[in-house]
């Protein structure tokens, strides 16, 4: 099983080993663009996999910072009261990069830049670029895919 991508389409698909979709997910990457650049607030290129799972087991809209279970369940009434926050949701797939001094290691570490695959509270921004770097699913997506990938999936960023 592998995930894929696409910064141009949008979209992460989930892939069989013979390359397969499986499913299809909308996603929103940088509202920025692509660059792996530390402080770059844009979404790496290139080989990643699933570092770390974290989440399992918690509410859909469970609220994230720095990793960790907040206490808090993300409403609508939440969200906009505070619309300046990047909520992470649901479930955090972290990931890390593949590819010495592309998106591994020094300045262009993934990992270290934590971009993560995450819900959002701003679902009718999916399909269009709107993150901050990471790529943003819906909650019920994030929670489905979460259960159908291991921890150590490959995760191809590609531009098409």
């Amino acid at each position: 099983m592998k995930l894929r991508v696409s910064l141009g389409r949008q979209v992460l698909e989930l892939l069989d080993d013979q390359g397969r979709v499986l499913r299809a997910y909308p996603v929103s990457t940088s509202a920025g663009g692509a660059g792996e650049e530390s402080g770059s607030f844009c979404t790496p290129r290139g080989c990643h996999y699933v570092r770390a799972k974290i989440g399992e087991g918690l509410p859909t809209h469970a609220v994230f910072r720095g990793r960790r279970f907040t206490g808090e369940i993300c409403t609508p009434e939440l969200a906009a009261a505070t619309p300046e926050r990047d909520w992470i949701l649901s479930r955090i797939l972290w990931l890390c990069g593949r590819e010495p001094g592309f998106n591994r290691l020094g300045p262009v570490d993934t990992m270290a830049r934590y971009i993560y695959i995450h819900g959002t509270a701003d679902e009718a921004a999916l399909g269009t670029p709107a993150s901050h770097g990471c790529i943003r699913m819906g909650n019920a997506d994030i929670v489905d895919l979460f259960e159908r990938v291991p921890a150590f999936t490959e995760v191809d960023i590609v531009e098409d």
